[in-house]
């Protein structure tokens, strides 16, 4: 079966390029998702203290048969955490019924609580100490970046930011790789694909491919050399998503697919956000 392959990150250990990411499922339709996730063959699994269901993740985790060294788990640091990250991760990992979080990531900056560099102080010694085993951020911009990597001397493996067709992030996306960041990218799809999913471009490629448009998009990401973590709970989609490893964009499909970059930002500005 094809799969994802393993992209290997600054601290030496390596992450599945696709994941399923968890945003808005409440616990039970977690189960369901990850059980037939599992079952499909993807081992990423994307979550957050916000989402209010690490509960399900840790219950479905549980169940399952397949080995915990072939599992990669994600969670996040919350804003309000950002104080005290050894009882937010100790809270993590008891709601997911894990012994250490894979990956664990701080949510947003949060830039006007000035937090963040003493957040990320507590997460190396938390990676440190076995209870994460690599430790990275999201939606960071290069002056956030940069400080952490100044003050502590110790750089994110990852920064998982908004990208999708029409919110590309070129800039940030080539100060990462400058500074050996990978990116992993949510909303990957658009949140439903609207103004994506229609366009000429995506709709040709389809067509070429024989794939959805949702799979042309995924494999924009894949073969633009970012993680990518699609969210659904429905098991038609969440197969779908994962079977774009038998074919390959090529390299002027893929640019031409960043003809459709309109800087386009569904999530909040990570200068500003503070809260939900």
């Amino acid at each position: 079966m094809d799969k994802p392959k393993l992209i290997q990150l600054s601290d030496g250990k390596t992450i599945p390029q696709l994941g399923l990411g968890v945003w808005k499922a409440d616990n039970n339709q977690v189960i369901k998702a990850i059980h037939h996730a599992l079952d499909t063959g993807y081992r990423l699994f994307d979550t957050a203290a916000i989402y209010h269901n690490e509960e399900g993740v840790g219950k479905a985790l549980k169940q399952t048969t397949v080995p915990r060294d072939e599992l990669y788990i994600t969670t996040k640091l919350w804003n309000n955490d950002q104080s005290h990250a050894r009882g937010a991760v100790l809270e993590s990992l008891q709601r997911l019924q894990l012994d250490y979080i894979d990956l664990y990531l701080m949510h947003w900056p949060a830039p006007s609580r000035d937090l963040y560099v003493e957040a990320w102080k507590q997460m190396i010694i938390l990676q440190k100490e076995g209870l994460v085993k690599s430790i990275g951020v999201c939606n960071f911009q290069p002056e956030h970046l940069e400080r952490l990597i100044t003050e502590t001397g110790v750089t994110p493996v990852i920064n998982q930011i908004e990208i999708h067709p029409l919110m590309q992030q070129a800039p940030l996306r080539a100060w990462n790789t400058t500074h050996k960041i990978v990116t992993e990218s949510w909303s990957p799809l658009a949140q439903g694909g609207e103004g994506v999913f229609d366009s000429p471009i995506i709709q040709k490629l389809a067509e070429k491919y024989n794939k959805s448009p949702a799979q042309i998009v995924l494999r924009w990401h894949i073969d633009s050399g970012l993680v990518v973590i699609p969210k659904s709970v429905t098991p038609s989609r969440i197969e779908e998503n994962f079977h774009i490893f038998d074919f390959k964009l090529e390299r002027e499909e893929v640019t031409a697919i960043t003809t459709l970059d309109q800087k386009k930002r569904l999530g909040p500005d990570p200068d500003y956000f503070i809260d939900m």
